[in-house]
């Protein structure tokens, strides 16, 4: 098997990666020429003392993705979740994935700016999905073209940037217990299409898809669905609504038959093990696959009823977990990197003992995000919020480390030590959001790296 080598920055580096190239001459360091596995904390802080980043090979040890999923697999193995261990891992043959990388860059806004359009954008799709179901209740056809304009909408400010609408799924305010499950896989999906550069033509298939992918359970008794265990029959009558989906598009003038596809295929997984038609491998279409991944996600962190949410770290744990059973490997890993370890919206634990919402991504470094510190190392609640950028934070440490006036044992990186379940904590999370993203930027940040020198 040949070399895979990606280059990791030193600061993302774990126990476990295989370290194959250097930024620098081997012989300019204490390492040995042939590369090493990372077995201990002291290699990565020597690594830290004489290079900035190095290069791993994939094929002899752990990925930036797969390391820290396989310590939060084990931390969250005894949580429930959908369908976990439901099937073992198996040999599926698939195609490679074709990714486009920063297919979208060139149209990338701010997210303070994106974040306009995406909250007008956020009422006009709730009206949308209502206005489906609503319909179908009443025994009328689905405004097709009402629904296409703004899934083409989700897309376009996804593409332009995907933090917007991420944050208004992730916040759970008063005024919208209502909102739909279906509209929040649509942003993850948007996302992760996004993330592997699939066409806009593509994505609008996608986005309308899983908006839609629910409809036929308009057609299930409302106790079938909200039941938390249902019996064998029960379960043969609970899947039996995407077949009903399916009957309704069809019956649907102007609904695309690729969209069709998407609610049709969105159960079925890679191994066989799903519904209704028990398909294998590639013969589910990656649209179909991609809006799997993204109900799974979605089920986990935001579960019908009474069920205890989740953390994003541990959803994303479970889900890696059925990698090679239910879903295709590949696109899980490239579903966790689409979204982060921490998405927009989560409530995090620093290594200071802080406590802070992740309030936008860096897409370079998605383990360093910008955060709003809300608790201080007690956790009490502070009179004034402020902004810490990590990634930034990292870079002046750093720099003041390269300038010879500290030494690396003398500056203290920050990490987010873990996220938290929602609720850990009394923290408005809309409330955060609003302050940041529609008020002027607060110079919490600078006061902040001030407290550091």
């Amino acid at each position: 098997m040949g070399i895979k080598q990606v280059k990791v920055d030193v600061n993302e580096l774990t126990v476990g990666m295989f370290v194959s190239g250097l930024d620098r001459p081997w012989t300019q360091t204490p390492f040995p020429l042939q590369g090493f596995y990372i077995r201990e904390l002291d290699e990565i802080k020597e690594l830290k003392q004489h290079c900035r980043h190095v290069y791993i090979d994939l094929a002899k040890g752990s990925g930036p993705v797969s390391a820290n999923l396989k310590k939060l697999s084990g931390a969250s193995s005894n949580k429930s979740s959908p369908r976990v261990n439901r099937s073992a891992t198996v040999k599926v043959d698939v195609a490679p994935l074709k990714i486009k990388r920063n297919a979208y860059n060139d149209i990338q806004q701010p997210l303070k700016k994106e974040v306009k359009n995406a909250k007008q954008l956020h009422q006009k799709v709730f009206s949308a999905v209502g206005e489906v179901v609503d319909q179908l209740d009443h025994g009328q056809s689905i405004p097709v073209r009402e629904t296409q304009q703004v899934a083409s909408e989700m897309v376009d400010s996804v593409l332009r940037n995907p933090d917007a609408l991420s944050w208004l799924t992730r916040v759970r305010e008063k005024d919208e217990h209502t909102y739909s499950h279906s509209v929040r896989c649509a942003v993850w999906a948007i996302i992760f299409g996004r993330h592997i550069g699939l066409v806009k033509k593509d994505l609008d298939v996608l986005a309308m898809g899983v908006l839609l992918k629910d409809v036929g359970k308009t057609r299930l008794d409302q106790k079938l669905i909200s039941m938390k265990q249902r019996s064998a029959p029960q379960e043969r009558e609970y899947e039996q609504f995407v077949g009903y989906g399916v009957d309704i598009l069809r019956a649907t003038e102007g609904v695309s038959p690729r969209v069709i596809a998407v609610v049709k295929n969105h159960c079925e997984r890679i191994n066989g093990s799903g519904f209704p038609q028990q398909l294998k491998g590639d013969k589910i279409p990656l649209l179909g696959k991609i809006a799997g991944i993204v109900t799974f996600y979605d089920d986990t962190t935001n579960p019908r009823g009474e069920t205890y949410p989740l953390a994003p770290s541990k959803a994303v744990a479970k889900l890696y977990e059925l990698r090679n059973s239910e879903f295709q490997e590949e696109l899980v890993v490239e579903f966790i990197r689409a979204i982060g370890l921490y998405p927009t919206g989560t409530l995090v634990e620093l290594s200071t003992g802080e406590v802070g919402v992740v309030v936008e991504q860096n897409f370079e470094r998605r383990l360093k995000p910008k955060v709003m510190i809300v608790l201080d190392s007690c956790k009490h609640t502070l009179g004034k919020p402020f902004l810490l950028d990590m990634a930034e934070d990292d870079r002046q440490k750093q720099a003041l480390v390269d300038a010879g006036k500290k030494t690396l044992n003398e500056v203290e990186k920050i990490e987010i030590l873990r996220d938290l379940e929602p609720g850990s904590y009394e923290v408005d999370i809309a409330e955060i959001r609003d302050n940041y993203l529609f008020k002027k930027e607060r110079k919490g940040l600078l006061s902040f790296l001030k407290r550091g020198d």
